[in-house]
């Protein structure tokens, strides 16, 4: 957390700032050009840099970034609204969005030197990932020693540093604590290993770091959540932001789905009677049903983060008792939006089955992303589950171990 200040004027006009509902208007705007640039994408397994450019150009990277640099600091709901737009059009390119943009929000929970070291002279600077703790860290003298390989680092091509996760672990060997590491980008190598039937577009490569000195105010607890004097936007769970973008932009892939889905329904025709598809009851129920479980999803989002800003909007944290719920509210949101996508899938018989057919992607693209971690229903319910009936919360998540 904060533990150093740094005095920086705001020098942007902050009535200038656009509202929520003008972001989520760019937002839809680029919905028609990231659908005839989707295929493309895919072939290429990495976003452009021209539709990077795009939405710096649009400020979504700033919508989660501090004000003192350059950032408009905004609630988090916000960046997911415009996340589930982006997903409708370009799977690969919403994806990269929400994972490198989700980063700007991460500063706020850090020692402000970090942000220094990274805005300083360009507030434009991105930042790539890899959080699975898969590599050796070390403490040493003013930092930490770090080492391994990471894999799945999103949009790993435009980040000229990463947040790369790690396990402290004491003279036992026993982990105690779960860090996100600053790395530059001459202290990592992208390996191109990324060959997926899903989200290919998104170049979720590995990184590979041989050994990297990380200053101590670079690197933050992922875990040791605790009221400090950071803005009340950067009060949420850390796990809570980072697992509703990615839900979020998977509701975004679902209405993608729907929406091409409709729109094929709308024009087709029987095969054998040459009846309009549309007046089909089976049809009919299947996209209702497909558009129930996106609402209810979206719907489920817009709850909690409703309900969790008027508890940091007061200065006070998410108790356990609500994160681990909601954790599962989330986490199932990659389930149904997968279900919602099937239920009309099905509907297109053999023409669904072409790669000329865009819902075959946002099918692909669905699977994928309910695969992410952050989506893993089963086992946020095994722990919601444990909770109800015993009060015992999973280790290394909700809190760290006492002994730490």
């Amino acid at each position: 957390m904060q533990t150093a200040t740094i005095e920086r004027p705001i020098v942007q006009d902050m009535a200038s700032v656009p509202t929520s509902e003008e972001l989520v208007a760019r937002a839809a705007a680029m919905v028609p050009v990231l659908r005839v640039r989707a295929d493309e994408i895919e072939k290429a397994r990495t976003v452009p840099a021209d539709v990077v450019q795009m939405f710096k150009d649009a400020g979504f990277f700033r919508i989660l970034q501090p004000k003192a640099y350059g950032g408009w600091e905004m609630n988090p709901i916000v960046f997911m609204r415009v996340l589930s737009e982006l997903g409708r059009g370009c799977c690969a390119s919403a994806w990269i969005m929400m994972i490198l943009g989700v980063h700007n929000w991460e500063f706020g929970l850090m020692d402000p030197r970090a942000s220094e070291d990274v805005w300083g002279e360009n507030d434009e600077t991105i930042i790539a990932s890899s959080y699975p703790p898969m590599g050796d860290l070390t403490k040493v003298e003013g930092g930490w020693r770090l080492k391994g390989r990471w894999p799945t680092s999103s949009g790993s091509d435009h980040g000229d540093w990463a947040f790369i996760g790690a396990l402290e672990k004491n003279e036992a060997g026993i982990p105690i604590d779960r860090h996100a590491l600053l790395v530059k980008r001459d202290d990592y190598e992208i390996i191109d290993d990324w060959f997926t039937f899903g989200l290919s577009g998104t170049g979720s490569k590995s990184l590979l770091i041989k050994d990297a000195f990380i200053p101590d105010h670079r690197a933050h607890s992922m875990i040791d959540y605790k009221l400090d004097d950071r803005g009340a936007n950067y009060l949420f769970p850390f796990a809570m932001v980072f697992y509703s973008s990615v839900s979020s932009v998977i509701i975004g892939f679902a209405q993608g789905a729907i929406d091409v889905f409709t729109e094929q329904m709308q024009v087709r025709t029987d095969n054998g009677s040459g009846a309009a598809t549309r007046l089909s009851p089976y049809v009919k129920d299947r996209l209702a049903n497909a558009v129930a479980k996106v609402r209810s999803c979206r719907a489920r989002m817009e709850q909690m983060m409703a309900h969790c800003t008027q508890i940091v909007e007061r200065r006070e944290l998410v108790s356990n008792d609500d994160r681990i719920h909601y954790m599962l509210d989330m986490a199932r949101i990659g389930r149904e939006c997968e279900e919602a996508v099937l239920t009309v899938y099905k509907c297109t018989g053999a023409r669904g089955v072409y790669s000329s057919n865009a819902i075959q992607r946002y099918l692909r693209d669905t699977l994928v992303a309910a695969n992410h971690i952050t989506q893993d229903a089963d086992n946020n319910a095994g722990a919601l589950g444990g909770y109800l009936l015993s009060g015992e919360l999973p280790p290394l998540m909700y809190e760290k171990p006492k002994q730490a």
